[in-house]
């Protein structure tokens, strides 16, 4: 017979997934009373081992519903740890079922797990005994109702998108991405290095930034007190301040133009020049007035660098990286893929499978430009963009490879030097650069990166070449002038990793707060 005494609260305390079946006492959050559903529904036997234990569990009501003429109510009680929701059952004598029942209604409650009737899909159910919390909803005014909802719909209510399905198991999933991310470089020896957001220089050279001043601020107080004091002094009625004829920087709050970042790149390899192996990850910007479902004006970059490394090395690693993050997936994160799969795409389990166990393909860019040709001109494929050597390739162009062609992950390595960026290193033909994109299925680049120019004359010459002035760069150019180093790197778009993972089909919906042309909410 079950021990029903209530058990210190020092026992109540959390499960995990490598607990034997077994185990008689599930335990409580370390830091809270409560006992995450996720350990109890998430045991290989479901919480059936755990009948007879008394909990405190606190979530927010998926759905309820009022049974026997009112007499009690079985409550579907999710706390965000997993996907899946335990059954709370409340008797009418222990609190006003009216209260419990509405959907988005959160509850903290204490009671006994028991195994309920069999021929039921649930494992384990919570009998309450006392209700110690209600945070009430009012069904007629409740944004987020039971129906069921799109995602452009969540999208002009982002607030609550977190408490939906969907949005909480791609949370999940992130987080996962984030925990694999750190665990994989941790685990070969790079140090993460945290590069500003605030910056001086343009990594990418397309002048897509945002940027970050005072001076507007200063006209705008300026302006209030001309309304105030139409007849001030001169020198106080200036607005802006402008030298030769254009804004004067100088007088801005940095005593320099400056700007949101498009990329750590730059200044995470200072580290990669005196601390070898190195790593940054965080938001970035593009001001981009795109309105696609692959675009975001604030995203985050995985961005690792390698000393003494060539492209090769570049390549190996990012390969390693992308098979690291699909295994920690199916061994971490199984139950909100299963979700995915069952409601959005039912390839993307077995799509992260495929990935994790594939060697990736490596074909050069004249190979894939080739291949591409061929597709056109004897398989009658056609493209939007026309193929030829020199153009930068289309997401079409990229998915053909990995869906069509090779059906897996493709690395293209040496693209030509003039849709490059300054900083990639030369190859001997002068004609093309020591750079490689990873395309994966369903996204196509995944991955961008390059051999770094070490040689000074020669970024130099490439610096000028794309018409961008010397001076902000001459701290880069510095790391080659004293004790230059090859060394490589690239970055992973975040967000894309979270679409090739989990089948979503608009980045503004794997991303917490979307920022995009229009829309910056919150």
């Amino acid at each position: 017979m079950a021990d029903h005494t209530t058990p210190a609260s020092d026992q109540l305390a959390a499960v995990t997934l490598n607990d034997d079946v077994s185990a008689s006492t599930v335990k409580k959050h370390q830091f809270s009373d409560r006992v995450l559903i996720r350990s109890i529904v998430s045991r290989p036997d479901g919480g059936a081992g755990l009948a007879g234990q008394r909990v405190r569990v606190g979530g927010w009501v998926k759905t309820g519903r009022e049974q026997g003429k009112g007499s009690f109510a079985f409550l579907e009680v999710n706390d965000g740890s997993c996907p899946a929701n335990l059954q709370v059952i409340v008797d009418a004598a222990v609190a006003d079922l009216a209260q419990l029942v509405q959907t988005g209604t959160s509850v903290s409650v204490e009671g006994l797990l028991k195994n309920p009737p069999e021929g039921t899909k649930q494992r384990v159910e919570l009998r309450v005994e006392k209700v110690i919390d209600v945070g009430t909803v009012d069904p007629a005014k409740y944004p987020i109702p039971k129906t069921k909802l799109t995602l452009e719909f969540l999208r002009d209510r982002i607030h609550f998108r977190p408490r939906t399905n969907t949005i909480s198991a791609v949370a999940r999933i992130r987080n996962a991405l984030a925990f694999a991310t750190h665990t994989f470089f941790q685990e070969h020896g790079f140090l993460y290095v945290h590069t500003p957001i605030v910056t001086t220089s343009d990594c990418e050279g397309a002048g897509e930034m945002f940027q970050v001043t005072t001076l507007i601020n200063e006209a705008e107080r300026v302006e209030k007190e001309l309304i105030k004091n139409p007849d001030p002094p001169s020198d106080k009625a200036e607005g802006i301040p402008r030298k030769d004829g254009k804004i004067d920087y100088g007088q801005d709050f940095f005593g320099r133009q400056a700007f949101l970042t498009v990329s750590g790149q730059l200044q995470v390899e200072t580290y990669a020049c005196a601390v070898s192996n190195v790593y940054t990850f965080g938001p970035t910007f593009r001001a981009e007035n795109s309105h696609t479902c692959r675009h975001l004006a604030e995203f985050w970059m995985v961005e690792p660098e390698i000393a003494f490394a060539d492209l090769k090395d570049d390549m190996n690693c990012a390969e390693a990286y992308v098979k690291f993050m699909c295994h920690w997936l199916l061994d971490k994160c199984l139950d909100d893929m299963e979700f995915m799969a069952k409601n959005y795409d039912k390839t993307c389990i077995d799509r992260l499978r495929m990935v994790a166990s594939t060697p990736f393909e490596r074909i050069s860019y004249t190979e894939a430009v080739e291949l591409l040709l061929v597709a056109v001109k004897k398989e009658g494929k056609k493209f939007e963009k026309a193929v030829e050597w020199g153009i930068d390739l289309a997401s079409e162009h990229e998915r053909y490879l990995t869906e069509v062609k090779f059906q897996k992950p493709v690395i293209v390595y040496n693209y030509p030097k003039g849709i490059k960026a300054f900083y990639m290193r030369v190859n001997d033909d002068l004609n093309t650069v020591a750079a490689m994109d990873v395309l994966v299925p369903k996204v196509g680049e995944l991955i961008g990166g390059s051999q770094r120019e070490e040689r000074i004359d020669i970024i130099k010459d490439r610096i000028l070449e794309m018409g961008l002035p010397l001076e902000p760069y001459e701290w880069y150019l510095d790391l080659r002038r004293f004790g230059t180093v090859k060394h490589c790197g690239f970055g992973l778009g975040f967000e894309r990793m979270i679409l090739f993972a989990t089948g979503m089909d608009n980045i503004r919906d794997v991303i917490p707060f979307p920022r995009y042309p229009g829309r910056a909410d919150l």
